[in-house]
């Protein structure tokens, strides 16, 4: 008999910036590296022989909750993999709810119709991932493994075990869940499984958030993106600059027009550095980008994160920073680096809890400025 412990990756970049990763390697976040101590302390006094993961990042990341502690060595497979999505990954979830919604939720709730072009099917992963799965059973004959995977496949291979169907089967689990399998003769049983008893209310995503058990699966949080047309609407940008900037100097004192000037070349040269950010259809905010500035130095530079007013305070700016990072990452950058007023504490509480540290301080041509770095 054989012991199989499998365990969802940790809180991911995804999860937080609200964005289909699949074969993305996307990183923990904060949260999730205090998910991975979680985990650890869980499996402290577990015995366990041996580990395995997918090869992403954040699964073995997760893993080192269990192999490092115990001086084991960590087995990686793409066997292990999320689901392959293609074209949909690191696009945001607004994107697939707002322009490929027949097919979000088939992915939900009838898996074997969802169909995007190049892109694994449910029925290919399911088959590796199983295939995988009673692979390492037999290798770890009357011994215990941990198998360190992804949300998708793990919710299709406990339906299969189980024998129910996605409408009304297993739900989504929380990040680092467990379930524990046991293998005997070829067959597998499933002891249990979605347990995250070792998250406090604080580190578990489920706690806060109900999507998971709704019945259209959707979240009402999740933004798109989509290139802002700075000439038609350059009232509008003024109008959402200008009050940022009053909120950082404490008056228009030194804002001018040039600032619009200036986002109409960049998005002349590139439409995606000004970006206009949705939710539900409705513009919510903006997302503008200096991707000239720190190239050479390998960083990327924000100039503007904006919420309308009636969107702030619910937790949505983290996605406007997951825009720029996809932005930046794609081209090569190595972190993020953005200038903002000492005294707007509400932004330099939001940048320290989204990783960025502080590396300059300087009087600036309208007064103090510290400058945030985060690495991406």
């Amino acid at each position: 008999m054989t012991e199989l412990y499998l365990i969802r990756h940790a809180e991911a970049e995804g999860n937080l910036y609200r964005r289909i990763h699949g074969w993305y390697d996307g990183r923990l976040t904060a949260r999730g590296v205090r998910q991975v101590r979680a985990l650890q302390e869980r499996f402290e006094n577990v015995r366990v022989d041996a580990v395995y993961s997918s090869d992403l990042s954040r699964t073995r990341d997760t893993a080192a909750a269990i192999y490092l502690p115990k001086g084991l060595p960590l087995v990686t497979t793409p066997e292990l993999r999320e689901i392959g999505m293609v074209e949909w990954e690191d696009k945001c979830l607004g994107w697939a709810d707002r322009f490929c919604r027949e097919q979000l939720s088939y992915f939900n709730f009838e898996p074997e119709k969802w169909a995007v072009e190049g892109s694994e099917s449910f029925a290919a992963a399911l088959a590796r991932t199983e295939k995988a799965v009673m692979r390492i059973a037999r290798e770890n004959d009357g011994r215990t493994a941990a198998v360190v995977s992804h949300g998708s496949v793990i919710r299709m291979l406990l339906m299969k075990l189980l024998g129910v169907s996605a409408p009304d089967g297993v739900l989504y689990c929380d990040n680092t869940a467990v379930a524990r399998l046991t293998e005997e003769n070829g067959v597998i049983s499933v002891d249990y499984y979605n347990d995250n008893s070792h998250l406090s209310p604080e580190l578990s995503a489920f706690h806060r958030d109900t999507w998971w058990k709704e019945k259209d699966a959707r979240d009402g949080r999740d933004m798109y993106f989509l290139p802002m047309d700075v000439f038609a609407e350059g009232q509008t940008y003024l109008r959402r600059y200008r009050e940022a900037w009053i909120k950082s100097h404490g008056s228009d004192s030194g804002f001018t027009d040039v600032y619009l000037d200036w986002a109409r070349r960049r998005a002349s040269a590139d439409p995606e550095t000004v970006m206009e950010a949705f939710l539900d259809g409705t513009p919510c905010g903006m997302l503008e980008l200096a991707e000239k500035s720190g190239a050479e130095e390998g960083y990327g530079h924000i100039s503007l994160i904006y919420l309308e007013e009636a969107y702030r305070g619910k937790g949505l700016a983290v996605q406007l920073l997951g825009q720029a990072v996809s932005y930046y990452r794609k081209r090569g950058r190595k972190a993020l680096r953005l200038r903002v007023s000492p005294d707007n504490s509400a932004a330099l509480k939001f940048y320290r809890e989204a990783g960025f540290a502080e590396t300059e301080r300087e009087v600036g041509s309208f007064g103090p400025v510290v400058t945030m770095c985060k690495d991406i």
